[in-house]
């Protein structure tokens, strides 16, 4: 049956009269043909597959993707809300890329980390998820090939960026293929799920920092303290009822503890910002983002001069970050991301000009704008 004709069936109109049997048997109809229509799907995408595999291109393609979800969206008229059509297709996109060919993602963290949701985010729950220990490690397990793409966190909106995402992008050769931008909210959890049992807090860091306000107001004098991340948090919560994890909802599950609170969070617009990184550039999507580093000579204004080639092809800088170069005291490497691909005339443009200046110049990648 065509797209159109189940479009048809969904518009139905309800009468008042009708019964919730009448409504449940219109519904169980349309599931069928959403069934079949879905099983067309991935048998072209099996179709889509073998001619990739002959030809040796790759499964993800992340313009490809950001190309039908925005298509969705657009041809969306409700009552679904777009974040509901776009989660669906997801999985969607997820299950049908399986049949393609089987996909390996590795990640920053444990289970139930933020990270690991934003790797479930993007490439939906059909793909082998890997845990790592450490950003470097999902850099190695990439560029070895023991996994297709790897994620890892690049910045968040209150604590700034992860510098050691920074740090190993400068000595590898591996492309940013994608973003993914993650609200991030925390949860008190433990294991009774009553408050009046917690002795002592633990989390990583960073999710300590942005609870703190909470934690004065509520927990004044339990003790706090840093473990390695918020998924290890949680397993030291899950062996001893006097401890309370601040960690995500997915820990909630993986590690079977109960909610003391949520969303405890001092600021409610807290997103963390991960990148996907693989061996392979993309291709333009008609909504870019450019990342690149380079170093200069410390000169009077010498920044303002390397930022002048953007000004002049009006591209839009989204953000600049300094690092200090490794034995090179009072030295310093930029990070820059700005809208556009690389492709772009105007972007090549600038681009060279930049060149010329520079020490050093990497392009870490340009791929579909998250947002």
């Amino acid at each position: 049956m065509s797209a159109r004709r189940v479009r048809a069936l969904a518009r139905l109109s309800l009468s008042r009269n009708e019964s919730v049997d009448v409504l449940r048997k219109k519904i169980d109809q349309i599931d069928e043909r959403v069934v079949a229509l879905l099983n067309d799907r991935a048998s072209l995408a099996q179709k889509i597959g073998h001619t990739k595999s002959q030809s040796n291109q790759e499964v993800y393609v992340p313009h490809r993707e950001k190309e039908v979800l925005r298509r969705l969206s657009r041809i969306s008229h409700g009552p679904l809300p777009e974040d509901s059509i776009r989660a669906i297709f997801r999985e969607v996109i997820s299950a049908c890329r399986s049949v393609e060919a089987p996909l390996k993602i590795a990640f920053f963290g444990a289970e139930a980390t933020y990270t690991h949701q934003a790797a479930r985010e993007k490439f939906g729950s059909t793909v082998t998820l890997l845990p790592t220990a450490s950003i470097g490690e999902v850099f190695q397990e990439v560029s070895q090939g023991r996994v297709s793409f790897g994620v890892v966190p690049i910045e968040n909106s209150t604590e700034g960026v992860v510098a050691h995402t920074l740090d190993v992008f400068v000595d590898s050769d591996l492309k940013i293929c994608a973003e993914v931008y993650l609200d991030i909210h925390h949860n008190l959890l433990s294991r009774t799920g009553r408050e009046r049992d917690i002795k002592r807090i633990v989390s990583h860091p960073q999710a300590l920092a942005q609870c703190r306000q909470w934690l004065t107001r509520h927990f004044r004098t339990v003790k706090l303290d840093e473990v390695a991340s918020t998924a290890h948090a949680a397993m030291i919560a899950a062996e001893d009822k006097t401890v309370g994890a601040i960690s995500s909802a997915l820990a909630k599950e993986a590690y079977d503890l109960q909610v003391i609170a949520a969303n405890i969070e001092d600021h409610s617009n807290n997103i963390t910002r991960f990148l996907v990184i693989g061996d392979k550039e993309t291709r333009p999507s008609g909504d870019d983002k450019t990342s690149l580093v380079f170093s200069v000579k410390d000169k009077p204004g010498i920044l303002h001069r390397m930022l002048q080639p953007f000004a002049r092809t009006r591209i839009n800088l989204t953000k600049i970050e300094s690092r200090p170069i490794k034995n090179k005291p009072w030295e310093y490497m930029f990070f820059i991301d700005f809208k556009g691909h690389q492709k772009e005339a105007r972007i090549k443009r600038a681009l060279r000009s930049l060149e010329t200046s520079c020490e050093f110049l990497k392009i870490l990648g340009s791929y579909p704008n998250g947002k």
